[in-house]
């Protein structure tokens, strides 16, 4: 294996590794650097987990470094990294900064779901990186907030995903408004549905390097399918899997599901909280962070998430993968199954199928180059025990209180208002309603695909996000950074047999 030192990386940036744990790199970072530490444009291809993020880090920060705050300007960053989600960019950015503390360099993210007051502040104060997602930045630039005209370096990143999502058309005016003498990198598993063209269109003479599956980064991942007869065997089987002590990750299709089962599992005592499209990016945050705290502190074992989560979302030591309901194709169940195994970690990943989808699996999983029997299973079996292992203590729930309804303006129970809070008015004021409800935003876009999108979910011309709660004045009081489903293991235990208390009021119910 090659050290980053012998790869060029600048001494600095390499020490910022080394206190990470990170001294020898993988296969992407060691096929790429060279050249990518050099300015040449690259295109890498290569699954999730395969490292990356560091490989266009790297010499992103290397390369900027030289101006540092010196050539740092309002609202002109000089690189820029695109991503199609926000747990992407935010874990981007996360790898990003400490590379950037150690050369002077600033970093920023922008992503729908929140305020954009932060990211205009940010940008108006001059940040040399951002990392963005789609939506958000086309409408930063429209609004003349942000001139990517200085932007000397642009990473792509997760281009089929970008693809898939239908960012392609905005990516494509992004990268027209960035000089054309700049470098860029881009990656991607496949360069198919237009990733082809971006290739075509905006890198020049550009480096190709594809990592294979052996060359990967990845311990033992090991695919089993369990079959079961009905509904209620599917659900006994998941709550057995879930059980165990060790971090998993339970992925359903949609974000009702994934709300339901969390709250199932949490009911029955396994803490569990959820991450999906309709979760404001405040519960996200929160929710990811309970999922990756000690349980000893407060944290829980188990996530259930819809495919949101599938890509970006990156927490060490997850042992486990279930495929609740298997996905809809071939690529959502690799990258669903790459949050496991990870960086040489091992790692199970487990499909739950009905008798009536063998056949929709047994396809699933040829495309996927997934060799892996079908093993009738009952939820109690040794095969499911054996995998499962010693199960964690069960973990009492905390008991629900009623609330009455309060009198006043809003007149909507727990919900909230995101165009609201306007004095004297009514709190809809082109924006939408949230809590339950569709999370529809002002441009007409809806659920999964805008929470991923990063738009800016802003209703109507208002700075206020879609997901924006409504002012402190205006809504009931809540616990901070308190998860949005069941709650910590800590809280349980707080509240435990206590009957009511006085953080057990939930906006929500």
């Amino acid at each position: 294996m090659s050290t980053f030192l012998s790869l060029g990386v600048p001494e600095k940036l390499a020490a910022v590794l080394e206190a990470d744990g990170k001294t020898e790199a993988f296969a992407i970072q060691r096929d790429t650097l060279p050249d990518s530490l050099a300015g040449r444009d690259v295109l890498g291809r290569g699954r999730t987990g395969s490292g990356k993020t560091i490989a266009f880090a790297l010499p992103m920060v290397a390369r900027l470094s030289g101006a540092a705050a010196s050539g740092r300007r309002s609202g002109r960053p000089r690189g820029l990294v695109l991503a199609p989600t926000r747990e992407l960019a935010t874990q981007i950015a996360a790898t990003i900064s400490p590379l950037a503390d150690a050369v002077g360099l600033t970093v920023t993210t922008i992503f729908g779901g929140v305020s954009q007051r932060p990211q205009e502040q940010a940008l108006s104060r001059g940040v040399d990186i951002v990392v963005a997602c789609p939506g958000r930045l086309e409408d930063l630039m429209k609004q003349k907030v942000v001139d990517l005209s200085a932007v000397e370096i642009v990473v792509l990143d997760e281009a089929d995903h970008m693809a898939d999502l239908g960012f392609l058309p905005g990516v494509t005016r992004i990268l027209t408004a960035t000089p054309s003498g700049g470098q860029r990198m881009l990656f991607s598993a496949t360069l198919d549905r237009g990733v082809d063209t971006l290739v075509r269109k905006f890198l020049r003479d550009e480096v190709r390097h594809e990592v294979d599956e052996s060359s990967v980064p990845q311990g033992v991942m090991t695919h089993r399918v369990f079959v079961v007869p009905g509904t209620d065997e599917k659900t006994a089987l998941v709550r057995h899997l879930a059980s165990g002590q060790g971090r998993r990750i339970l992925f359903t299709r949609t974000k009702h599901q994934a709300k339901k089962l969390a709250k199932q599992l949490t009911a029955s005592g396994i803490p569990a909280v959820d991450l999906h499209g309709n979760l404001s990016q405040g519960a996200r945050d929160r929710n990811l962070a309970s999922f990756g705290a000690d349980t000893a502190k407060g944290g829980v074992r188990v996530l259930v998430a819809t495919d949101v989560a599938a890509r970006g979302v990156h927490v060490d030591d997850v042992e486990l993968v279930v495929h609740v309901d298997p996905p809809m194709e071939h690529k959502a169940y690799l990258h669903r199954s790459g949050r496991t195994a990870r960086a040489g970690a091992e790692g199970v990943v487990v499909t739950v199928a009905l008798h009536a989808q063998r056949s929709e699996v047994k396809d699933l999983l040829r495309k996927a180059q997934v060799s892996a029997a079908l093993e009738p299973v009952a939820a109690g079996g040794s095969e499911v025990s054996v995998l499962v292992g010693e199960p964690a203590a069960h973990v009492t729930p905390a008991p629900v209180v009623s609330t009455p309804q309060r009198g006043g303006g809003n007149g909507g129970g727990g919900g909230q208002r995101s165009g609201g809070g306007r004095s004297g008015g009514s709190g809809n004021g082109g924006g939408s309603r949230r809590g339950g409800g569709s999370g529809r935003d002002g441009s007409g876009r809806t659920g999964e695909a805008q929470a991923a999108r990063g738009g800016s979910g802003r209703s109507g011309g208002g700075a206020r996000s879609a997901a924006g709660a409504a002012p402190a004045s205006a809504r009931p009081a809540q616990r901070p950074s308190r998860p949005t489903t069941g709650s910590t293991v800590a809280d349980i235990r707080a509240n435990s047999g206590t009957g009511r208390g006085r953080g057990s009021r939930r906006a929500h119910g």
